[in-house]
């Protein structure tokens, strides 16, 4: 009897095989309503290079807070909620969207507006889950999983204005490992 490999044993370096058509960084035709933000930041690594060959998928919610496919009320029509971009040759990742609306959390509560992002790449051996917030703190005090993240990590999980001081214009960095005096691990999510 032979065992078959799972999906997690079979992460990368082969990630782009057969998944091209995949890829998604523009993720909100020019017609869906909502504020336009840009998502750029590169993946490092536990020496702090660049991780040249990782996998960056994004899934979030309509300005209005509904998520496509997801049984609720319909999102906005041409805006699929999922993007995917493989890294390139310096770690870099890019993707134009929406800002997310906020969304239901654990029982009357809402969350703050965020994107989910899972992140693939060679030597993992299970994908890795985080989320974005914004740094605007527009709805941070009431969310349960941001309130749960030891106050000195969270910053790992805000994305930041690009120094070109473009509006609307973010960046978010993810180090899949702390080097000794390197930045800060990102905060990852046990999903």
């Amino acid at each position: 009897m032979s065992l078959q490999m799972s999906s997690s044993q079979t992460i990368g370096p082969y990630l782009h095989i057969g998944t091209d058509w995949l890829i998604t960084t523009e993720m909100a035709g020019p017609d869906v309503p909502g504020q336009r933000i840009s998502i750029e930041g590169r993946v490092y690594d536990g020496n702090g290079a660049p991780v040249t060959d990782a996998l960056v998928e994004l899934w979030q919610a309509d300005a209005r807070g509904n998520y496509a496919g997801a049984g609720q009320p319909a999102a906005t029509s041409g805006f699929c909620g999922f993007g995917r971009s493989p890294t390139d040759a310096t770690g870099h990742f890019r993707f134009s969207t929406i800002m997310p609306g906020p969304v239901p959390g654990p029982g009357d509560t809402m969350q703050a507006p965020h994107i989910a992002v899972t992140i693939f790449a060679r030597g993992l051996l299970k994908h890795l889950v985080t989320r974005i917030y914004f740094p605007d703190g527009a709805g941070h005090a009431g969310d349960a999983l941001l309130n749960a993240v030891p106050a000195e990590r969270r910053a790992t999980l805000i994305a930041q204005p690009l120094p070109s001081g473009q509006a609307g214009s973010y960046q978010f960095d993810i180090v899949l490992q702390e080097a000794p005096g390197g930045r800060p691990e990102t905060v990852f999510l046990d999903v």
